[in-house]
């Protein structure tokens, strides 16, 4: 193997690194906002809120999200809606990782004891002032470890995005690899930096549950 037919294109691969974790945070941000909504009004006991979360999540667990990306970029724009390579490739993403962050968040949302509930309550507090000031913050502290799991995964599926076109890391490195012949080389090169970026993701989101876990004592 010659590693110095990377060196020259080091820099594009920079570049495409920053779109991956870009696409990364993004998705992972819709993700946490649509499995927080699915969330609360799985738990709301609203018949109507609790089925549609139920086939939400049925249905975004129980299919690939390479299907799901490609009926977005693809399958969209036969109905009109033309989203572009980037935004398909966060909502997919970030529709996908919702469904599995609402059952975290959910799990994590009935971990709050009932007592700490009836308590604010009895004190006057509004159900959404409860929800925002005593049973959110508890409810994240819980699920963060399965959340971080969740941040790690979403690094490594942005991956998927060179599927639809974006260059992003593995679409760059897929070029050049091609132009190059060295397959070896580049994919090499490739899982070593998205091996950084989710054990630099790791060891942030395990200094951030020790720090909460510290807070909480």
């Amino acid at each position: 193997m010659d590693f110095t037919l990377v060196a020259p294109y080091l820099g594009f691969l920079a570049q495409a690194a920053w779109i991956t974790i870009l696409i990364s945070i993004l998705s992972l941000a819709l993700g946490l906002i649509l499995g927080l909504v699915a969330a609360v009004m799985k738990l709301s006991g609203i018949k109507p809120l609790v089925w549609l979360v139920d086939l939400y999540v049925w249905v975004f667990r129980g299919t690939p999200v390479l299907v799901q990306l490609f009926l977005i970029y693809f399958g969209l724009p036969q109905l009109g809606i033309e989203l572009g390579a980037f935004l398909s490739s966060i909502l997919g993403l970030g529709i996908n990782a919702g469904a599995y962050i609402a059952e975290i968040l959910r799990g994590g949302l009935q971990a709050v004891p009932k007592g700490q509930l009836e308590a604010a309550s009895s004190l006057g507090m509004t159900r959404p002032k409860v929800l925002w000031r005593i049973v959110l913050p508890q409810a994240f502290r819980i699920s963060v470890p399965a959340l971080g799991n969740q941040a790690v995964s979403m690094i490594k599926d942005s991956s998927l995005a060179s599927l639809v076109t974006v260059s992003e890391l593995m679409m760059v490195a897929q070029r050049f690899a091609a132009s190059n012949f060295a397959f070896m080389e580049f994919y090499l090169t490739v899982a070593a930096i998205y091996l950084i970026l989710t054990t630099v993701m790791s060891m942030f989101l395990t200094r951030l549950e020790k720090r909460m876990a510290v807070s909480d004592r």
